[in-house]
């Protein structure tokens, strides 16, 4: 018959319910659940460090997605049970610890020394573990990722669907530049009533333009070096006039050609913005195709 210690050592609690499983192994009060415990809690801590090491380096490959992303999850759940198999010494160094009657007492406040100490002290620590959950997909939408991005891509994928058919750029490396140019949102120009302009590309009124304007000051890069300047902006009535305009810029204007002609990856979509002068941040292109291959999905 298998142990509860056994069936533990060949998983890791990487949620609610296998935690709850991992904290009864620790009530057991046998040095063997005890250790089994121990060894899950160090495979644990190997993960949350794994999971810090990607996230520092950051990811930007080519086929790089949400399912990629996923098995990339469970090759680190897997690598640090084989680590915790191994061993890295904080296994052994937990269990001498709570092997102590009198860190036990201190841990459990139980005066008797007795073997309870060891589940309920193991279980101190188990409890302050903290489990960052995985976003899930929207139950109105799809869309899945952070709140403020799925609100964003909620209230803007219709005009950017309705744009995309118009230009034949993908709606969502609109999404991707629109985001980029509006923090998301947070950061659009404001008229000076304090009213949105739904100016969310960025997008400057030359003397052609015959509707609304808003003053804003921006960022420019003459020479690769930031100035901050005033300029002026388009002021829409609707997101969709804001889209419908975008689409129009792109498919009026000739130094735009190139742009829609190669729209078919985000690396070739950004660079061909930046090429044709769409911004002078020298760092565009890089930024707009982090933020359509890694933060947006649809």
């Amino acid at each position: 018959m298998i142990s509860r210690a056994d069936a533990m050592d060949s998983k890791l609690a990487f949620d609610s319910k296998s935690l709850d499983g991992l904290k009864q192994s620790a009530k057991d009060n046998s040095p063997e659940s005890v250790k089994a415990a121990a060894k899950q809690f160090e495979a644990l801590f190997m993960n949350m460090m794994l999971k810090s090491m990607r996230q520092a380096g950051g990811q930007d490959g080519v086929f790089d997605n949400e399912q990629t992303k996923t098995y990339t999850s469970m090759l680190d759940q897997q690598l640090s049970q084989t680590m915790a198999n191994r061993g890295i010494g904080l296994a052994d160094a937990l269990v001498r610890q709570l092997s102590n009657n009198a860190v036990n007492q201190v841990l459990s406040g139980d005066s008797s020394g007795n073997a309870v100490g060891n589940g309920r002290a193991i279980d101190s620590y188990l409890d302050n573990l903290k489990f960052e959950p995985q976003p899930v997909p929207s139950a109105k939408s799809g869309f899945s990722g952070p709140s403020h991005v799925r609100e964003f891509q909620e209230k803007l994928a219709a005009h950017a669907e309705e744009a995309s058919k118009q230009t034949g750029i993908p709606a969502k490396f609109m999404l991707g530049q629109a985001a980029l140019e509006s923090g998301w949102g947070r950061k659009e120009i404001k008229t000076a009533d304090g009213s949105a302009s739904h100016n969310i590309f960025g997008v400057k009124a030359t003397s052609k333009w015959k509707g609304r304007t808003v003053n804003a000051v921006t960022t420019e890069y003459i020479n690769g070096v930031a100035h901050r300047k005033l300029e002026k902006f388009k002021a829409y009535d609707s997101y969709a006039d804001a889209f419908k305009d975008y689409a129009k810029v792109l498919t009026n204007n000739p130094r735009y050609e190139q742009v829609i002609a190669n729209a078919k990856d985000a690396t070739s979509f950004a660079q061909g913005l930046q090429r044709a002068g769409y911004a002078t941040d020298p760092q565009y292109a890089n930024k707009l195709t982090r933020i359509i291959r890694q933060t947006l999905s649809t």
